[in-house]
């Protein structure tokens, strides 16, 4: 069972960049000249193709439509969306509303200043408070995450003393995909997540891309380490404040107590409502940021401005430029003529079909929020788009058909099929039992008593098995306390919905004696409980 977290939507964005005409990196605008260099220093690369008249302007006009045609497709409940170019804000507009439960004539609309939670575009924000230390010197790219973090430790005691924050926050440590992810659904906070990142298997070093949150997230605290405060105060003071972002924040509560904020609405059986919550502290760098698109063209803008804003120099270019350059291989082209996709330090980074570079990031979470954002440095153009659902594609769509757009004056890819179609699979249900049917005529279950009892896992922590009216009980960790229903013998099923487990998912739990094995927690063989 592959963890379901929603950033694993970044790499079938990064796929679809690479493969289809939307991939990126950063570059010099075309209005630069091989006669303003100076010396031996080379001119900048020209984008192949030139960019059509009035090529931004006329991309945003089309904004509107594109997007209210999205929102009647998908039926999401709420979106904003804000474009930056010439170090400006050119669009910034909402759509739809905050809460679907709200009553008619409340304060519901979304607007440009609605805060929205980022998901893992918290990765690109992230990596911009790193780049601000690489700069001043607190930290390296290449800083050991044990120099600042000593109970740090990977699998491989020879690689432990080795791993960087660049290497955590470009996904080339070796660990596993979403390692960490299901112990956070379970309620595990950062340090205790950090803590087992030890006992998953490891890949080759460096040579290796699997998406990490909490691999990244690692990085995060060994540079929040360094400069001796708290993650979430550190990007408040290097970032967010210079930048005068001032709905931004990576803490949840800072999001939760926003009197205009959109709350996030799970699909379930084709309908959207506020039926969960997601907290994601635990991975704070890597997900749990939240920002209207009002503060994130402040962002944007500074990014755009290779460190600057405003006049202001935010963060050093020389230390910036790492995140936005190719550090890693994230989608490995399958023939001569495709696209590989990278990733930078926080950043999708690849090649559009116009020869132009891009810079983009996908976020999601399953119970509620999608978001993307899109830059295109050689037009000195940036786009976000935030949500509040399920993830579908809908914001990818709407920054995949904005860069065609600015970059060839029409849509030239079926950008909505294509995400469609690549979200579906990911928001596929798991688990052994999904849509199979029990037998009809299964073998009859132990006394239930003979099941009762706490079951010991070193990694997962106890499972305990109680009787509550008759049927039986499974409890794991703070947030996982499920029926059990018999399904044959000796095997019981269970139904749970998880940022990592979507709707409809169904997960076994076989007894056998002294051993209770849980197939959704098995993965790595891990999930075998003893009693």
């Amino acid at each position: 069972m592959k963890p379901r977290v929603a950033a694993s939507l970044l790499a079938v964005a990064s796929m679809l960049a690479a493969g289809c005409g939307g991939g990126s990196a950063p570059s010099s605008t075309t209005t630069a000249s091989p006669s303003a260099q100076d010396g031996d220093t080379p001119p900048p690369l020209v984008p192949a193709m030139p960019l059509p008249a009035a090529a931004v302007d006329n991309a945003v006009a089309r904004l509107d439509g594109l997007a209210e045609e999205l929102m009647t497709s998908s039926g999401i409940p709420g979106m904003a969306v804000a474009v930056v170019h010439g170090g400006k804000t050119v669009y910034a507009k909402g759509f739809g509303e905050k809460d679907v439960t709200r009553p008619d004539g409340s304060d519901n609309a979304v607007d440009p200043d609605t805060v929205f939670q980022l998901a893992s575009v918290s990765k690109p924000l992230s990596a911009s408070v790193v780049a601000h230390e690489v700069g001043v010197k607190t930290v390296d790219w290449n800083t050991p995450i044990v120099s600042e973090l000593p109970w740090f430790a990977l699998a491989d005691p020879a690689l432990t003393p080795m791993v960087s924050i660049g290497d955590m926050m470009s996904h080339r440590s070796g660990l596993p995909d979403h390692a960490g992810d299901l112990l956070e659904d379970l309620g595990y906070d950062r340090r205790q997540v950090l803590e087992k990142l030890r006992d998953y298997p490891l890949d080759p070093f460096r040579i290796s891309y699997a998406y990490t949150n909490f691999g990244f997230t690692a990085g995060a605290e060994a540079t929040a380490a360094a400069a001796t405060k708290p993650w979430e105060d550190l990007a408040s003071d290097v970032l967010f404040r210079p930048l005068g972002m001032t709905t931004a924040s990576f803490r949840f509560a800072d999001y939760a107590r926003r009197p205009d904020r959109a709350v996030g609405h799970i699909r379930i059986d084709g309908t959207y409502r506020p039926q969960f919550v997601r907290d994601a502290d635990a991975q704070a760098p890597a997900g749990g940021a939240s920002a209207s698109v009002t503060d994130m063209t402040h962002w944007l803008a500074m990014v755009l401005g290779n460190g600057s804003y405003q006049g202001r120099q935010i963060i050093d270019p020389a230390a910036l430029l790492p995140a936005l350059t190719p550090q890693s291989v994230s989608s490995p082209a399958t023939e001569p003529a495709m696209r590989t996709g990278f990733y930078g330090f926080g950043f999708n980074v690849g090649t559009t079909s116009a020869a132009r570079t891009e810079l983009s990031h996908s976020g999601a979470f399953e119970l509620g929020a999608g978001s993307n954002i899109l830059i295109l440095p050689s037009a000195d153009v940036a786009i976000v788009a935030l949500t509040n659902a399920t993830p579908s594609g809908v914001p990818e769509t709407l920054t995949a058909e904005f860069a065609d757009l600015v970059q060839f004056g029409e849509i030239r890819q079926d950008w909505r099929g294509l995400y469609a179609k690549a979200f579906e699979k990911i928001d596929a249900p798991v688990g052994a039992l999904t849509g199979k049917q029990p037998p009809a005529d299964p073998a009859p279950p132990a006394p239930l008593a003979d099941y009762l009892g706490t079951y010991r896992n070193d990694f997962w922590g106890p499972a305990t098995v109680t009787q509550v009216d008759g049927a039986l009980r499974l409890r794991i960790g703070a947030n996982l306390d499920v029926p059990l229903r018999h399904w044959d013998g000796n095997t019981f099923a269970y139904d749970f919905v998880t940022e990592n487990a979507p709707p409809g998912t169904v997960a076994s739990a076989t007894f056998d004696g002294p051993r209770l094995t849980l197939d959704y927690y098995n993965a790595q063989g891990k999930g075998v409980f003893i009693r």
